[in-house]
């Protein structure tokens, strides 16, 4: 990564777990942080944990990206650090966010989860921050791990001490939980055991989502926030979806995602090449705003982790994949401000077209781009088009 990147790397056991790093290294505690009101609930926690006030932006509504033009002087006076998403891999407008933090004296802080493979002005995402964090669980499929690339050298060596005294020792039934999880997961679904899986996790309290946001428990996030900065508050809501979040890796799971990682660019072509094909369709959001090398919106298409199709009844296009075995994941709606209200993060100034692309956005899985253009054919779904008014 240091080689594709040209930045030092450091590998950390997952993504919230460098950008909580990036952030405590970056960010006065008690500062501003501008970020998309459309992004994985965690993330906003890993904010909170870090002892900062997430501000949430304007949002382009085709594909998501943070509209610069509509963010108000307002909002950036004041502010720590600039928090990019490059939602789904559509990156958010890099050189543009670079001058303006230059300007402003403040860190730009890349989170390239979903975009490990894309770029933007002719520079992979990432290449732009004062710090970049990726997942190793995302376009590499290791489901654990991933990496902090820092502009400046000379911080990598005090990045990685306070990793260290962070992380988690190995537990061994963690790592034998983690070499079979593949093969139990390949069993579920080839017996068709997805629905009795998922209910046998709720019944056992492993099941932290009932719905597409977590629950904010209010009362409870107000203690943790009238208490110090640090993940050990904040642990319930950081490790949702991946409890092994802070965890020392074992040999178990650096052989398998290095394993994996040799194998990235043949699954970045896999993903161009599917992106290409669900943004043909009637579903791919003809206008996708933001740097102009976005998915439909440019010469270059990007290797997307997920294609946000817009589609006007999600709902019934779920449910129409669902009876062919076709999971939507990655869903993120409502936005941020409306999930946790004025009491926790600024809220947008502009927040229609977010909660429109929250709305639609039916994040489909460029690997499985022609079963998903056949279903969604044959369910009749049809596009949802933007009205300039949500």
């Amino acid at each position: 990564m240091r080689h594709r990147l040209g930045r030092e790397c450091l590998y950390v056991p997952s993504c919230r777990f460098g950008l909580y790093l990036a952030l405590r290294h970056w960010c006065p505690p008690g500062g501003r942080v501008l970020m998309s009101p459309v992004n994985d609930d965690v993330i906003f926690f890993v904010v909170l944990a870090a002892g900062l006030r997430p501000v949430q932006a304007p949002l382009h509504p085709y594909d998501g990206s943070i509209d610069l033009d509509r963010v108000p002087d307002s909002d950036w006076r004041g502010l720590s650090a600039v928090l990019t998403t490059n939602l789904y891999g559509n990156p958010d407008p890099a050189p543009e966010l670079r001058s303006r933090c230059d300007r402003l004296g403040i860190p730009l802080i890349e989170d390239a989860a979903h975009a490990i493979g894309s770029t933007v002005a002719g520079r992979p995402v990432g290449g732009f921050g004062d710090a970049s964090v990726f997942s190793l669980s995302k376009h590499v499929g290791a489901k654990t791990g991933g990496f902090l690339a820092v502009a400046d050298p000379a911080v990598r060596k005090e990045l990685a001490l306070a990793r260290d005294k962070l992380l988690l020792p190995s537990r061994l039934g963690a790592e034998l939980a983690y070499a079979v999880r593949p093969y139990a997961e390949a069993g579920v679904r080839g017996l068709r055991l997805v629905r009795a899986a998922r209910a046998a996790l709720r019944a056992l309290g492993q099941e932290e989502r009932e719905a597409i946001r977590m629950p904010l428990r209010a009362g409870e996030l107000k203690q943790a926030l009238a208490g110090e900065p640090g993940l050990s508050g904040f642990h319930s809501w950081v490790r949702v979806d991946m409890h092994d979040y802070r965890l020392r890796p074992g040999r178990t799971r650096l052989r398998r995602t290095e394993r994996l990682l040799s194998g990235l660019d043949a699954r970045l072509d896999a993903h161009r090449a599917g992106t290409e094909r669900l943004l043909d369709t009637v579903w791919g959001g003809g206008e996708r705003g933001g740097s102009g090398e976005r998915g439909g919106g440019g010469t270059a298409v990007q290797p997307l982790f997920r294609v946000p199709l817009l589609v006007q009844d999600r709902d019934a296009a779920i449910a129409a994949l669902a009876r062919r075995r076709i999971t939507t994941g990655y869903l993120y709606d409502p936005p941020l401000d409306t999930y946790a209200g004025e009491i926790f993060t600024d809220p947008s100034p502009h927040p229609a077209p977010a909660a429109w692309f929250a709305r639609h956005a039916l994040p489909a899985d460029p690997r499985r781009a022609d079963e998903i253009i056949r279903v969604l054919t044959a369910s009749g779904a049809r596009p949802a088009v933007w009205d300039g008014h949500g």
